[in-house]
This record gives structure tokens, sequence and C-alpha cells, in this order.
């Protein structure tokens, strides 16, 4: 049985159920705004499913997709998103960018908003970057990963992932292993799945935890198998060697002897554990094949699923204001 069949989450009484203009991170967001989001997404899972994928409430605005940095995943998701909808899709790679040539931050931000567009959706590879544009455009922005610093779209299409699967987040034992410092996709985990109760463990190599991670209300394992022990969901994160200026471990063998997950390893956490992984992967160095691959664990294909979902139920709720839609003008 799956989540949806538990009913919608029960708002607190005279909250708006998701105030914000922008969705650039979980932080500063409400656990009742965060399973707002979830259940909206629950609606685009079937309908996605449909052979007929077409609905037009977004017909006649314009989404454009800047990403300054390179994805495949995510700007696909996004792009057909947008497209299910309804939406004008626009997509402005970084090869096509003027930020090539030159041109400031700032500047793209003001050439964007000169184009009218009624959301955008932003990925870039320095921290803080979406932000600032949010700060200099009219229409809502979309965070799809900036640096080190957020990825929400990612955390709420783990969550909803999860929820389907385990029928709640709350009190469950959620262990995120590998490259702690250089993931954006741990960081927003991390707020979300606290803020909804999870209890949630970081494991890594000391190299690659990060200073502040134990501030971030997380327990902090440097053993595997210690923190894998008990876990009722197990998320692999990848090795972002492209972030990586110095070494970090001794080799890709000798990470994936002591912090690859196998089925040996799987043994140390719950039976029915849910395993996970955002992707790209890097098997054989963050992954077993064998693991990735268990129809009986294994989420990775269901959280590309989410993903569209996700992503449909965010541009729909951040562009209601903008289509004047009763009790978001």
């Amino acid at each position: 049985m799956t989540r949806d069949t538990l009913g919608p989450t029960p708002l607190p009484a005279g909250v708006h159920p998701f105030p914000h203009k922008h969705l650039l991170g979980i932080e500063g967001l409400q656990p009742w705004e965060i399973n707002y989001l979830l259940d909206e997404a629950e609606q685009w899972i079937e309908f996605n499913r449909l052979p007929a994928k077409r609905d037009e409430r977004l017909h006649g605005l314009t989404q454009i997709n800047a990403f300054f940095e390179n994805s495949t995943r995510t700007l696909l998701s996004f792009e057909i998103a947008g497209k299910r909808l309804g939406a004008d899709v626009v997509n402005m790679g970084v090869s096509q960018s003027s930020v090539k040539k030159g041109e400031t931050l700032l500047d793209t931000a003001l050439t964007l908003n000169a184009m009218h567009p009624d959301v955008i959706v932003i990925r870039h590879d320095a921290s803080g970057a979406v932000q600032l544009i949010a700060e200099k455009v009219g229409c809502p922005v979309l965070n799809a990963g900036d640096g080190r610093h957020e990825h929400p779209t990612q955390a709420l299409l783990d969550a909803l992932t999860i929820r389907r699967r385990k029928r709640r987040i709350a009190g469950l034992t959620v262990a995120i292993c590998g490259d702690i410092l250089h993931s954006r996709v741990a960081r927003s985990n991390f707020q979300l799945l606290g803020a909804l109760g999870a209890k949630v463990r970081a494991v890594a190599p000391p190299t690659l935890i990060g200073e502040d991670t134990d501030r971030l209300g997380v327990d902090v394992y440097t053993d595997m198998d210690k923190g894998l022990d008990g876990a009722d969901v197990i998320m692999m994160l990848r090795l972002q060697r492209e972030r990586m200026s110095g070494a970090y471990f001794p080799s890709t063998r000798e990470y994936f002897r002591f912090y690859g997950l196998t089925q040996e390893r799987l043994a140390a956490a719950k039976p029915d554990v849910l395993v996970m992984h955002p992707g790209p992967m890097n098997r054989g160095v963050e992954i077993d094949t064998a693991v990735a691959d268990d129809i009986s664990r294994s989420a990775i294909t269901e959280q590309v699923e989410m993903g569209v979902a996700v992503r449909m139920a965010c541009l729909d709720v951040l562009t209601r204001s903008r289509r004047g839609v009763e009790g978001w003008v």
C-alpha cells in the first residue's frame, strides 16, 4: 500500500500551505510546508504513468531552465515536468551562456528578468548564486542545485520515495553515506528528513565528513558498518571528484573496500532496508552492482520517477500566484 492511500497531511489551523515566492532551499521551511509539496506531488505520480501526459495549467507561461553547471538528469526532469504542465520551456545551457564570455552573474540575472519569464529554474556551481539571482528577478526562482549549498527538489523526491515505500518518515533511521563534504544533496536531506522526524546519520571517511556536519542535527560515523547498523534507509552519495582539489582517499579501490555498499554490508541494516542513490552512480566505487539492481531493496529508478512528480508540484505551486489561483494571489 502506498502513502497516497493515507490522505494528505493535515495543515495547522490558519496557516498558508506554502507562502514562499521561491524555493531556494529546505532550510527555513516548516514541516507542514514540506509535507504540502510532497502531498501535491502525489497526484502527478499516476498522471505520469498515463499514455497521454498533458496538463495545461501552465499554458502560456515561460519556464527558463538556466543551468550554469552541466547536468543531464536534473535538467531533463525539469524540462519534462514543465512540458507536461503545458509551459513553454527554454533551456539555457552553460555552453551557450554569455557567462563564458565574461558576463557577471548580476548581468545574467538582469538579462533573464528582461525576458519576462514566469519561473526560472537555476543550477550553478557557486553556493549562493541562486539566492542572488532570485533577489534580482520578478518571477519565482527554483534552486536546482547551487555549489555545496542545497538541492531542495532532490531532497523532496528522496523524501517522497521513502514515504511511499515506508509509509512514514518520522522515526526511521536514515544513513546518508559517502562524500558528505561536497554534497548539497546531503545538506538538503539532513534538514528535510530531520524536520520530518527521521533519525539521520552521516557516514563517511573523516576527510569527507565536513567540519560543520555534526551541527546539522545528525549523528556522525566514520565506520561504515557501525553507521549502517539498524538503518531503515541507506542513501549513498556520488564521489564528486570534480569538486575535489586534494587527495581525500588513497584510491577508488580502497574507498570501495571501506565505504562501498555491498551485499555483505547490508546485513548490518534492517532486513527490509531501502537503498537509494541520487545518481549518477559510480558502480564499484560507491555501490556494488548487485545492490544497485536489487529490485527488492533498491529504489534508485523510483527516485527518478518521483523527481518528475516533485518538480511538477513545485512548478505548479510556485506559479499559482502569477496564474491568479484563488488563495495564492
